[in-house]
Order: structure tokens, then sequence, then C-alpha cells
């Protein structure tokens, strides 16, 4: 038994062109055939055709910093301190939302630290999600960091793990791992913004400590300053990076330090200004200190692309403020600031596989699995095509 999709545009994310006149057959979940139409085997008796005509075929897109236990929306920081029993439904409507829309991984940097109602585990619960999803293709393929490491007072009392030096820097990541994270998620944005929390060589001995176990550091970088402190310690990944410059881009490109592009975060703030009275959106002075932010976080994208960082996108859904079906908003966000289109979709695909480390996320190639994301229009022209989910795989 198989399926047939014949008449198929492909758009892979690794040039400006579509594939037209294409055909993709499935078998078991795999990818078991892929090229020109006009090649294409013949068709068994049991084997399903599908006519996709007029659309184009995307990889099952990689969302590269969710959070999959928690909703979004304005009061996002709220939903953190909710009963574990209600983050966990909103995990199973998150993989709803995401499949939709044609997410098939996601890699969650942060979730909170609670007693599971399911296997009564005391861990981050997203690690209990993942390995509750694994093996079930409803579900994305899950990779997730445990809970976010930070100095204390950078977050709300009791979200995060909170640690005051470098001692505690190093046995809050040693916890994680010891919990089955994944990989490690510091927060290097502190209580003293002009600051960061942590020192270079305090996350350097972070960043070893996890590498002598196999395990990646990626870092929160809402400022420069901690930006700096993680690039120089040699992260493997910073996430946000809303204020970056050309030194610690280059510094990135010359030791693989990449980039997790969040900007849909702050263009949904700006809608919230015109959507709800909070005067953290609402106030013409925080408004424009959100604006400020975006023209710099914008510039950060540019600055990294031009480097040559490798740039994978993510929605923050959860953590921030937008909803876990909303990476095109993430990938429409990369082509306003300057990349083209391609290189936009393959941020939110092939570039989020080599970030987890999995050379089957986010590439379409026969053999592979078969996590397709059929939409209608040229995503490679138009991104806003990618809006159009018809079908998924």
């Amino acid at each position: 038994m198989g399926t047939l999709y014949t008449d198929v545009a492909l758009a892979d994310g690794t040039g400006p062109e579509l594939q037209l006149d294409m055909a993709i057959l499935v078998e078991q979940d795999r990818i078991a055939w892929l090229g020109p139409a006009s090649e294409a085997p013949t068709p068994g008796s049991g084997t399903e055709v599908v006519d996709a005509s007029g659309t184009a075929v995307v990889p099952g897109m990689v969302d590269s910093h969710s959070h999959l236990t928690l909703p979004g929306g304005a009061h996002w920081i709220d939903r953190g301190f909710d009963p574990p029993e209600k983050l966990l439904e909103v995990a199973e409507h998150n993989a709803r939302l995401m499949r939709s829309a044609g997410v098939r991984w996601a890699r969650d940097v942060g979730s909170s630290v609670r007693v599971d109602p399911v296997d009564g585990g005391e861990r981050a619960l997203a690690l209990g999600v993942r390995d509750r999803w694994r093996g079930h293709r409803e579900y994305p393929y899950v990779r997730a960091a445990g809970t976010w490491v930070s100095r204390g007072g950078s977050l709300p009392s009791g979200l995060a793990a909170e640690v005051e030096d470098g001692d505690g820097l190093l046995r809050a990541v040693t916890r994680q791992l010891d919990d089955g994270a994944d990989f490690v998620k510091l927060y290097l944005d502190g209580p003293d913004r002009d600051a960061s929390p942590f020192t270079a060589a305090e996350v350097r001995r972070a960043v070893e400590a996890a590498h002598s176990r196999g395990a990646k550091v990626t870092a929160h970088s809402g400022t420069l300053v901690g930006a700096r402190a993680g690039v120089e310690a040699g992260v493997d990944s910073l996430e946000h990076g809303f204020q970056l410059d050309r030194e610690i881009v280059e510094k990135m490109a010359a030791q693989g330090t990449a980039l997790v592009s969040t900007l849909a975060v702050l263009e949904s703030w700006r809608t919230f200004g015109r959507t709800t009275t909070i005067d953290r959106f609402a106030d013409p002075a925080l408004a424009s200190q959100i604006a400020a932010r975006r023209e710099w976080a914008r510039e950060s994208v540019r600055l990294a692309a031009r480097a040559g960082v490798l740039i994978a996108s993510g929605t923050d859904f959860g953590g921030g403020s937008l909803r876990a079906n909303q990476l095109a908003w993430e990938i429409e966000s990369l082509v306003s600031a300057g990349l083209e289109p391609w290189q936009a979709l393959a941020a939110a695909t092939r570039n989020g596989g080599q970030l987890l480390g999995e050379p089957e996320a986010g590439v379409i190639r026969q053999g592979g699995p078969a996590d397709l994301v059929f939409v209608h229009g040229d995503p490679l022209s138009d991104p806003s095509a990618l809006w159009r989910v018809w079908l998924v795989t």
C-alpha cells in the first residue's frame, strides 16, 4: 500500500526556484520515490494516486524555539504557574496546532519543573511529554532542554532553576542532564540589563561540562552583554539574539555558534498594542521601545546572515507571545528583515535539523521520512503561502 502524489511543485529550501511537475511516492511513512512526474513508477493496484496539482510541497518544518507546555498570548509568563495537569493539556493542544500547521519537529527550550501527574517524576514537564510522544506520528518529534537555568531575580521566582554563581550554574546544568534533558538552556539576561548574569568563564565551565557528556548548550540572549558572554564561552547557539554586533556574529560564524531567530515575537507585541489595554504594549512610550528593539533585532539577523551564521527559526510559542501554529509568521518576519524566501524556509526546515543534529529533520529526500507539507502557492516567492496548508503527512 502506498500513496503517489502527482503534479506537485517542490520547495525544499535548497534554492530560490521551484521544481515543477514532480511526483512523490510514499510507502510506510517513507519516501519510496521522488522525481519528475513523467518518470514516476506505474502505481500498483494498492497505490492511491492523489492529484496535488497547484500545490507546493515543503519539508515538515522545525520550530527550533518552542515551549510545549505553555499556551502563549499576552499573559504568557503567568501561564508557567498553572497546575501541571493544565500544562499537560496545553501540550496536547499545541501538538494538534503544530501538526495542522506543518510543524513536525519541536525543540523545547524550557518548561516548569513540577511533579508530572502522569508518571510522578519531578522534573521539567516537557521531558515527560517528549518521552510519551516518542514513536507516535500524530505528535511532533521533540528534543527538550529541561528548565531554564538563570541567575536569581532574572525571571519570576519559582519559574526557573535559579542560581547565584558559577558553581551553582554548573550544578544546575548537571541536574538538567541527570534529569534526561537533550541539551541545556541558559538564561543570559540578568537582573541588571547592563551586565551579563554570568561571566564568560563561568558559562564556559558549564559548556565544557555539558560537552563532556555529549550535550549542547544554548543561551537565551536578549541583550548585547549576554550575547557577548555566551559567544565568548562557546555556547552552541543563541536564542533570540535581539542585540548583536559585527564582532559577535563574526565570532559566531568562526566557531559555529548558531542563531535561533524569534523576530515574530516582537511583531506580535506590536499587535498587542492594538488588541489589548496592557500598558506594556499599549503605552506609546513603551511601544516606542518595542519598535526600537525590533529594528535592532532585524539588523542582528542581517548581520548574522551576512557573516555566514547558521540561522534556524522558532516561534517562542508559550515562553513568548506566539501560538504553536504560527511558525509561518517567523518565516515572513525573516523575509521582511532581508533574507530571501528560500533562506527563510531553510531556517524553518533543514537548518533546524542541522541545529538538532538530526539529518532527517526538515529535508525531503528519497528514502527519508514522509514528513511533507502541501501548501497552496509558491513559498519561494510568497512566504504567506505557508499559512495555506492543505495537507500534512
